[in-house]
């Protein structure tokens, strides 16, 4: 996994005091204090193609800088998925194959599957359904008292989206986002943190999904992400691979969970952080599709993705050896002010406001960008139709991971109209 299993009361040190040849920025604890900021300016500034020789993760290579995070990204020849998309390692007896994790032609052959699933046509006939969604999950929001935004908003929303791209039954919907954390996060109330647990965890997962699999197949095909993979010819015998099934089932659920639930938790943080810019939203909303591109800049809800470098590559006057880890760190990427202008600072009408690397780059971005902005869209449409303020009244607490950039806790008041 890429997270580690230590609490928030581990003391992070001041990057700039820490030696470089011993530099680690993988340590969950900084992203979990919000201290990654200056870790990464450290690295673009002084080492941008960093090697750390030791971590708990083995040792890898910090890719910062915007411009070589897309060379990485977009050079599936020399620097492979296939390993693994985290810095961590997949146990040798639970490898879980998915598509964002191969290389062409698998990959593509698998993401071309579930595709349609997300393409603009199917998003225009959902959106009427995700408006109704959004505006019973506001109506539900208890006003005038303090709430946990991530439970009552954030992933109430991002779960019903879920369910609805996998046609998985509502009634148990909050499975999804529980399998999500399981596979991501090692703190939170209620998760599994140690791998035999995960396990079991997750196979279960497998168990109700092969039970819906062995369903839709039986049925006409639908654009759910199942009926799609269960009907198109070159991934019907999936079902045959249950680990392949599972990793592909566990991509498509954290993809759809993440960027999307953190995203929503994030931007009522950086808008309370940036009152100016909240003022400026209320004053016009037809900021909102720019800001909502902001918003996953700002937050980067996942900070790396990694490769494995398939052949010796001399990369920006380093030598990185076959087999060596490559992160590439999308959340120093984004703050790259060689390319990104005023980078650290959160403007809702920023120029190519899109222009991020959230998403990813090159044959690996994500396929449900697009879905992520509409969902977004929406929930600040309907905010701004029906609440004053969103009111942030305490420190938002967030995740223990150096993959998922996100939150448990983001205590608010909604002020009504």
């Amino acid at each position: 996994m890429a997270d580690t299993a230590q609490s928030i009361d581990v003391e992070v040190p001041d990057p700039w005091s820490l030696p470089l040849d011993t530099f680690d920025v993988s340590r969950a604890e900084i992203f979990q204090q919000n201290k990654q900021g200056a870790y990464f300016r450290r690295l673009r500034e002084e080492a941008p193609v960093h090697y750390c020789p030791e971590s708990m993760f083995g040792p890898y290579w910090s890719i910062t800088r915007y411009d070589d995070i897309i060379a990485v990204d977009s050079n599936h020849l020399q620097f492979s998925s296939q390993k693994s998309i985290v810095i961590g390692d997949t146990p040798d007896d639970f490898d879980t194959p998915m598509f964002i994790a191969q290389d062409p032609p698998i990959h593509d052959v698998q993401r071309k599957a579930v595709q349609p699933a997300v393409a603009p046509s199917q998003l225009s006939d959902i959106e009427s359904l995700i408006r109704q969604r959004v505006c019973n999950i506001l109506d539900d929001v208890p006003v005038g008292e303090r709430i946990n935004w991530v439970e009552h908003v954030s992933k109430e929303l991002t779960t019903q989206m879920l369910a609805t791209l996998f046609d998985f039954p509502f009634e148990d919907r909050h499975l999804l986002p529980y399998w999500s954390d399981v596979t991501t996060t090692s703190e939170t109330v209620g998760i599994a943190v140690d791998m035999e647990h995960r396990k079991q965890e997750l196979m279960k997962c497998l168990e109700y999904f092969m039970r819906l699999w062995q369903q839709r197949a039986s049925e006409p095909r639908k654009f759910d992400f199942i009926s799609l993979f269960a009907h198109d010819p070159k991934t019907k015998d999936m079902i045959n691979n249950p680990m392949e099934l599972m990793g592909n089932l566990m991509l498509l659920i954290v993809g759809g969970n993440d960027t999307t639930r953190n995203s929503i938790s994030g931007g009522v943080v950086h808008l309370n952080n940036n009152p100016a810019e909240y003022a400026k939203l209320k004053a016009d909303p037809s900021l909102i599709p720019n800001m909502v591109s902001e918003i996953i800049r700002y937050q980067t809800p996942l900070a790396h993705m990694r490769r494995t470098a398939l052949e010796d590559v001399d990369f920006k006057g380093h030598k990185i050896r076959a087999g060596d880890r490559v992160v590439m760190w999308y959340a120093s990427g984004n703050r790259d002010d060689t390319v990104i202008e005023r980078a650290d600072e959160f403007l809702i009408d920023r120029p190519n406001a899109r222009r991020h690397l959230s998403f990813g780059f090159g044959i690996h971005r994500c396929m449900g960008n697009r879905v992520a902005e509409m969902q977004l869209r929406i929930l600040w449409e309907e905010i701004l139709n029906r609440f004053d303020h969103i009111e942030l009244v305490g420190e938002p607490k967030r995740v223990l991971s150096n993959f998922v950039l996100g939150y448990e806790d983001v205590p608010v008041i909604v002020h009504p109209k």
